[in-house]
């Protein structure tokens, strides 16, 4: 064999081991950011677990607000759907759009639930909706801090697929982008006031 077949060789043999190390790298990271939309979703199916018990509990003091209560069921059922949407397939731009949407639908109907739950001392000081109230605000903190660490990862995925050579890597193996979750819209993005 010729000197110049073996630097041939070696050369193919470092591109082929490069091309081999991005793509690794980029199976890496598509595996992580999708770890992490799995722990979001743990914690919404404790949310969506938890939404039932509350508007079982307040359904005795605020017959009247009956819409109320429905909109949140709804709302609630939606955002579930989406999740189940959304978990198949972690970081497909049109689930992630879809969840986002429904957990706005769902956030503001909680948002009018507790609005309506501050006229009623007697519910208000009830300790099964004291309990449920701590246990839904837990979750919910559990939820932002899943979702950030999901963007985390998105982000440094959505790096690591642009950048050159790895572009060149990821659009021969069809890596596509991944979807941050975001919250849609500036009504969404101010905390819902609770106060007891």
């Amino acid at each position: 064999m010729s000197k110049v077949a073996i630097i041939v060789l070696v050369v193919v043999a470092l591109v082929v081991l490069f091309f081999i190390s991005i793509y690794n790298k980029l199976v890496g990271l598509r595996n992580q950011y999708k770890n992490a939309f799995a722990q979001i979703d743990v914690q919404l199916k404790r949310r969506y677990d938890l939404i039932p018990n509350l508007v079982e509990t307040a359904k005795g003091y605020i017959k009247h607000e009956r819409e109320t209560l429905e909109a949140v069921v709804q709302a609630r059922n939606q955002a579930q759907s989406a999740a189940k949407s959304a978990a198949a397939n972690p970081g497909d731009p049109a689930s992630m759009k879809s969840l986002m949407g429904a957990e706005g639908a769902l956030t503001g109907a909680m948002g009018r639930l507790f609005a309506v739950m501050e006229a009623y001392p007697d519910l208000k000081a009830n300790q099964n909706m004291l309990s449920l109230m701590e246990e839904l605000t837990s979750t919910e903190n559990k939820v932002a801090f899943s979702r950030q660490a999901y963007n985390d990862s998105v982000m440094t995925y959505n790096t690591a697929r642009e950048v050159f050579p790895n572009v060149i890597v990821a659009n021969l193996c069809a890596f596509t982008a991944a979807q941050l979750f975001e919250v849609e819209n500036v009504a969404e993005r101010q905390a819902v006031k609770v106060s007891f």
